[in-house]
């Protein structure tokens, strides 16, 4: 049977797209008869993240993450994350002789910023070293390979990402009911980077709902006292959310991708973003959501979208071809890298 080592430091019990979509990729893998071993903080003490103490980072030593990758003898090895058990995993790699496929989730040097002053060049210079020493990295759309090559990253793949048209569909009976319609939805971290505040800033008619977890929610909660925030929904109880929702607001100025915006189409949710990475390569020409800088336009103009034809678009994205694709490039990149040798 065919080993991998997956590596990431972003795992349970976070709730975020990167953990949905490592996870999803898991099972899928599993399916198609790969040896998947997780190298996650689970097994290990942690610590919360400054600034972020929803995010865990692993606390332990280079020997015994090496030894729990020695153990697996995998056949290829993916790095998710540029964590510290990306970091331990990547010297495992080069030490071994041994090609290593990445992933680039969250644009990091904007995520960096975002909190504090540290200059772009600065983080760039970290993640386009990183990521340029694997044999391949794998992003989710034009928008991010264009930008990422600009900053001078190399072999460079597309990993398409899936939704999950069966827990995510439109005929889950609705939550929030007894509020005023519409309702206008935002579902993810509640921190600063998610940019959650200019969707609450917003002159709408109705219910604004924000449904997550993170580190600005009590800020924000003060701050908009009219708008109801859910927190953590998971399943059916998240999915009863989105089916409750007349459109879906995605006001992030810096997510790669945005795996809300698929699940909500998913639920027949139109969606209203800024024109940005994410939404430019999800939504496009699609029909299914508007872009413009002018959000709350952009909102009202998406109350007028027909549901069924949300759902049509979403139903396009399927795990099982996303993680084909995955499986694919982290073939095609180990053998290139092989041939060059």
């Amino acid at each position: 049977m065919t080993r991998l080592a997956l590596v990431t430091d972003a795992w349970h019990p976070q709730v975020n797209g990167v953990v949905r979509t490592l996870d999803t990729t898991r099972i899928e893998l599993e399916k198609l008869g790969i040896d998947v071993s997780m190298i996650t903080p689970a097994d290990y003490r942690t610590v919360p993240m400054p600034t972020y103490p929803e995010i865990r980072l692993a606390v332990t030593t280079p020997g015994r993450v090496c030894r729990a990758i020695d153990k697996v003898k995998p056949d290829y090895v993916h790095i998710a994350t540029e964590g510290p058990l990306g970091m331990i995993a990547r010297r495992w790699c080069r030490l071994n002789g041994v090609g290593y496929t990445t992933s680039y989730h969250t644009r990091f040097p904007e995520y960096v910023r975002a909190r504090a002053p540290v200059p772009l060049s600065w983080s760039y210079a970290f993640v386009r070293s990183f990521h340029n020493a694997g044999v391949g990295c794998m992003v989710s759309n034009t928008t991010l390979e264009k930008e990422l090559a600009e900053h001078g990253f190399k072999r460079l793949v597309r990993w398409v990402r899936g939704v999950d048209t069966v827990t995510f569909n439109p005929d889950v009976p609705p939550a929030l009911k007894d509020l005023p319609r519409p309702i206008f939805l935002n579902v993810g971290r509640v921190s600063v980077e998610k940019n959650i505040g200019a969707f609450l800033d917003l002159d709408l008619p109705g219910t604004k709902v924000v449904v997550g977890d993170g580190p600005a929610l009590a800020d924000l909660k003060k701050r908009y006292p009219d708008v109801v925030f859910t927190g953590n929904k998971i399943g059916e109880e998240l999915t009863a959310h989105y089916t409750a929702a007349d459109v879906f607001v995605f006001p992030s100025l810096t997510d790669t991708l945005g795996l809300v915006q698929m699940e909500a189409m998913a639920c027949g949710v139109p969606v209203a973003a800024y024109p940005t990475m994410g939404p430019i390569d999800l939504i496009a020409d699609s029909g299914a959501g508007v872009m413009s800088w002018d959000l709350r336009q952009a909102a009202l103009d998406a109350l007028e979208i027909d549901r069924d034809h949300c759902r049509a678009y979403a139903e396009q994205f399927s795990w099982e071809a996303s993680v084909r694709q995955f499986w694919d490039n982290l073939q095609t990149a180990n053998n290139v890298a092989v041939r060059k040798r």
